[in-house]
């Protein structure tokens, strides 16, 4: 067996990026550019209007003007303004030729086609938008590696992006192993337990926008295990099985990996829950064999697959680590490192009931993973402990 951080550092030395890939604009959120992003154009392209107005040369600011025309958003055609003139001019419009400044509405007197103004505090270029004010054309908007948040996308687009390199999400199959295994919804025979697995591991999946995720289903038999192992890599960039990676007589999943060429790095992690842990690769692509029990998948889920999910995608790992006192005392056996369901609030982290493996309830109240190093047995109140904080 190895430990949590060595277990941690193989996976991370055998995580290959995924490959860029060209999509729409529309369908990058949450993605990571792959390339450098340069203007195209002028933003805006031209001098415009920033609210409801009255477009002058500043230099008449003080004489009556004489009304001339108007200038709304989107107009095709433009005006020119000569001293002593006026156009009306509404917000996003382009600046009449001429025109220098823009008076609010509200600070002029109108009357018989002529208007004054009375602003004491007008000055030049009030209330204009430049030309390339936002971005100029062959600038810099946006590096290489920045996260293709909404306000990232809604800026590319409004300077005439539409289409992006980005790093993609990896695709995902998901492996469930078990004859014993029974669909919710349906009456339990006896011996039967209704899966979950797939049902929370695609949960988490999907709160990480990844969206190509394949289910697979697999009795505890090794010819139709190897089958489905090989259709599951062809097709996917992870692929996470649950159940069958212990020694148990009908527990097939490390030899159906070595029978699928999966090269494996490492199997059993000094960790409870989720100590029959696997991890293998072929062609770069990642194999984990999680234990079947249901907190095992998600503990393990969060510490080895999410962190590797984000990697391959070169994005930040979204479980965040802190630091924070036990509330109560708390004992185990040395040997193993151990993964707490816990409540974490206001810098203290209490351990809940229900932490056996099987049981998922405790888990549900769950919005961390407290850990407990394996060398320590006791752990008094106020403690600093490591927390993981889990994504929500």
């Amino acid at each position: 067996m190895i430990s949590v951080k060595e277990a941690k550092d193989l996976i991370s030395q055998h995580i290959t990026v995924l490959s860029p890939i060209s999509i729409d604009l529309a369908k990058t959120s949450g993605h990571i550019l792959a390339a450098d992003i340069y203007a195209p154009y002028d933003i805006p392209a031209f001098s415009q209007s920033s609210m409801d107005g009255y477009a002058i040369k500043f230099e008449d600011h003080e004489k009556e003007l004489l009304l001339i025309g108007e200038m709304a958003a989107g107009t095709a055609n433009n005006i020119t303004i000569q001293n002593g003139e006026t156009s009306r001019i509404f917000t996003g419009a382009p600046l009449p030729q001429g025109a220098d400044t823009v008076v609010m509405q509200e600070k002029i007197t109108r009357l018989e086609g002529k208007i004054t103004i009375q602003d004491p505090n007008l000055r030049l270029a009030l209330n204009v938008r430049d030309k390339g004010s936002e971005i100029k054309a062959g600038a810099l908007a946006m590096e290489k590696g920045s996260l293709l948040s909404p306000a990232a996308i809604g800026f590319l687009a409004g300077i005439g992006i539409n289409n992006l390199n980005v790093y993609p999400m990896p695709k995902v199959a998901i492996i469930v192993t078990g004859k014993e295994l029974q669909q919710p919804g349906k009456m339990l025979e006896f011996g039967q337990v209704y899966e979950s697995n797939s049902y929370s591991l695609s949960a988490a999946l999907k709160q990480e926008a990844i969206a190509q995720i394949s289910i697979y289903e697999a009795d505890d038999d090794l010819e139709i295990l190897k089958n489905v192992l090989q259709n599951a890599i062809a097709s996917s960039d992870v692929v996470l099985l649950t159940g069958g990676v212990s020694v148990g007589d009908y527990d097939f999943v490390i030899e159906a990996a070595a029978h699928c060429g999966i090269k494996q790095i490492f199997h059993k992690v000094k960790q409870k829950p989720g100590k029959p842990l696997f991890f293998g690769t072929k062609d770069q692509k990642l194999i984990f064999g999680l234990p079947g029990n249901p907190s095992s998948v998600l503990s393990c889920y969060y510490n080895y697959v999410l962190p590797a999910l984000k990697s391959l995608s070169l994005k930040n790992n979204s479980v965040r680590e802190v630091e924070a006192e036990l509330s109560h005392p708390y004992s185990k056996p040395a040997g193993l490192a151990h993964f707490l369901k816990g409540r974490y609030e206001n810098g203290k982290v209490t351990p809940l009931s229900a932490q056996e493996s099987y049981r998922l309830s405790s888990f549900a109240q769950a919005n961390c993973l407290i850990c407990l190093n394996e060398t320590q047995e006791h752990f008094e109140k106020g403690d600093t402990l490591t927390v993981m904080i889990l994504p929500n």
